[in-house]
């Protein structure tokens, strides 16, 4: 098969990319390397199934001739993390809304058969009271003029213009909203708070908690993540359809900070930065976040094989060197 994986170069399409060549298929990968790394598919550049473009989708040339050929889409390509968002809301825009639309016109011009999945983000969620977050759940987002929420107005843009191109031309659309995933690859820089735990306790800085650490998460391992994207995206049924993606252990960020400290046995302390010295604005944090997976359950029968304490180990052993 031909793959087209739109933020390859990234942590999660990387992690794509591996599992397609893997399986012997034809991987494209797309990517501007504004947040994706070529390090990350370096293995793969002298494959001869392998073909990267550094690129934008707004204005890639060769966009619509990629798109007529290929069997499946993974639409990775996103700015993501909250100090990046924070930093460059206008780039979130560009490189959200603007590549999702380019890309779902390409295909719709060239009446592609290709199932597509468009990566949105458990964020959309917003304020919502529920312990468990379903794809049906109403969205409960805060006025637009809080910056920290741009990430999420484009995703759930994205959302609409995948069931846009679903309805009127009959694109194979699959929507995934990811919760918090995590593993090898993914960057502290941007905000995220594994990989920022796991550079702290392994150099003995202090691990550093926004807000009162109270926050709960479900964390899935990226290897999981993939191989339930890779399954999901071959389901007809799935077509038209929001799933929700991840692991449904829940934990607060207290926990997820001592678990880390104890794995890495480090005598790293553990302290807390107010969410207004972190991020230099008026910052509200989602309390919890755990989704409702029993749609992915029913369309793929995948569930989570690897532990938080698996991830874990995996990522400080890279640390070390091992």
């Amino acid at each position: 098969m031909n793959i087209l994986i739109t933020g390859g170069a990234g942590f999660i399409g990387s992690h794509l990319v591996d599992l397609h060549m893997e399986k012997g298929d034809r991987v494209i990968v797309l990517d501007n390397l504004s947040t994706g790394s070529l390090s990350n598919i370096e293995h793969h550049t002298d494959h001869p199934d392998f073909t990267f473009y550094e690129a934008s989708m707004e204005d890639w040339a060769e966009l619509d001739d990629v798109v007529s050929a290929v069997d499946l889409v993974y639409h990775m390509a996103a700015v993501v993390g909250v100090k990046h968002v924070l930093e460059s809301p206008t780039n979130v825009i560009g490189g959200n809304i603007t590549a999702t639309e380019h890309l779902m016109e390409a295909l719709a011009k060239c009446n592609s058969t290709a199932s597509v999945i468009i990566a949105s983000s458990s964020e959309v969620y917003g304020f919502n009271e529920e312990m468990l977050f379903s794809e049906t759940d109403d969205l409960v987002l805060p006025s637009t003029d809080r910056l920290r929420w741009c990430y999420a107005f484009t995703k759930l843009a994205d959302e609409i213009l995948g069931f846009s191109y679903y309805h009127q031309y009959g694109l194979k659309t699959i929507i995934v909203r990811l919760f918090n995933t995590v593993g090898a690859r993914q960057r502290a820089r941007y905000g995220m708070v594994l990989p920022h735990f796991i550079a702290q306790a392994s150099s003995g800085d202090p691990i550093t908690i926004y807000g009162d650490g109270k926050q709960t998460r479900s964390f899935c391992d990226v290897r999981d993540t993939s191989r339930m994207l890779y399954t999901l995206i071959q389901k007809e049924r799935a077509y038209g359809q929001i799933v929700n993606v991840g692991a449904d252990r829940e934990i607060s960020i207290n926990e997820l900070a001592q678990l880390v400290k104890q794995r890495a046995n480090s005598n790293s302390e553990i302290k807390y930065m107010d969410y207004e010295e972190a991020y230099g604005m008026n910052f509200r944090d989602i309390v919890h976040r755990r989704p409702d997976l029993g749609r992915l359950h029913d369309l793929t029968g995948c569930t989570s094989e690897l532990s938080l304490e698996d991830t874990i180990d995996f990522l400080l052993n890279i640390s070390k060197g091992q």
